[in-house]
């Protein structure tokens, strides 16, 4: 009879084919991991992969996010995994519903929250990203001026702790869509804002920053 582990292989460090690329691949995908926080890790995971293999920006935050006391936690949103989710959708304007359920999901977000803003937006099959991405910042902190100053600050192409300026016309077209939606805030104050940020805008070139409208002499987003 064969001695006990006989006719078991065996293995050598010879015969193990590690790929070169490997201890870094794995070394990112730690470094992702940490920073993003995903609240299902698998899940992430998988998105994780997927989307390096297809050449796509993968769901991993810039940077670890702390946890914010004024922050609406219970809706799994963060600036962090808005920032990410403008990275993956921004670009290409518009995006399908599909897609969009696809990448919530991928950021292990609540699916009740995508939809009740679905619903808030009457939005259909095709979504214009950047409504969507206005309310979804909107959530963020419950109210109009939060949800500018979140916006102004993940898409500025300012360095980070800069003075996170966007285009005035982006930020118009933004804050006329959130006020219209809220429902309660008159054109001719969304006017009375544009008129006094106009003489910032002029001396910035054509953008506007959160040290404008957070100023006391600025007429209050949310009236």
């Amino acid at each position: 009879m064969p001695a006990v582990g006989e006719d078991a292989p065996m293995y050598c460090s010879q015969q193990i084919n590690i790929p070169p690329e490997l201890p870094d691949i794995l070394k990112q995908f730690t470094k992702a991991a940490i920073r993003t926080q995903p609240t299902d890790v698998l899940q992430w995971s998988s998105a994780y992969f997927n989307a390096l293999s297809n050449g796509e920006t993968p769901p991993v935050k810039e940077r670890l996010e702390m946890p914010v006391a004024t922050q609406k936690t219970d809706t799994g949103l963060t600036p962090g995994i808005l920032s990410v989710l403008n990275r993956q959708l921004g670009p290409q304007k518009m995006c399908t519903l599909t897609e969009l359920e696809k990448k919530w999901k991928d950021m292990c977000l609540p699916k009740e929250k995508l939809y009740s803003l679905i619903q808030l937006g009457s939005f259909g099959e095709e979504i214009e990203w950047l409504k969507f991405f206005a309310l979804a910042c909107s959530a963020l902190g419950g109210n109009i001026t939060i949800a500018m100053k979140t916006i102004c600050e993940i898409l500025t192409k300012d360095p980070e702790g800069g003075a996170a300026r966007i285009p005035f016309e982006c930020f118009k077209v933004l804050y006329t869509y959130l006020a219209q939606i809220d429902g309660e805030i008159p054109e001719e104050h969304t006017e009375s804002v544009y008129t006094y940020l106009q003489y910032h805008v002029d001396k910035q070139k054509g953008m506007v920053q959160p040290r404008n409208f957070l100023s006391q002499d600025c007429p209050k987003l949310d009236p």
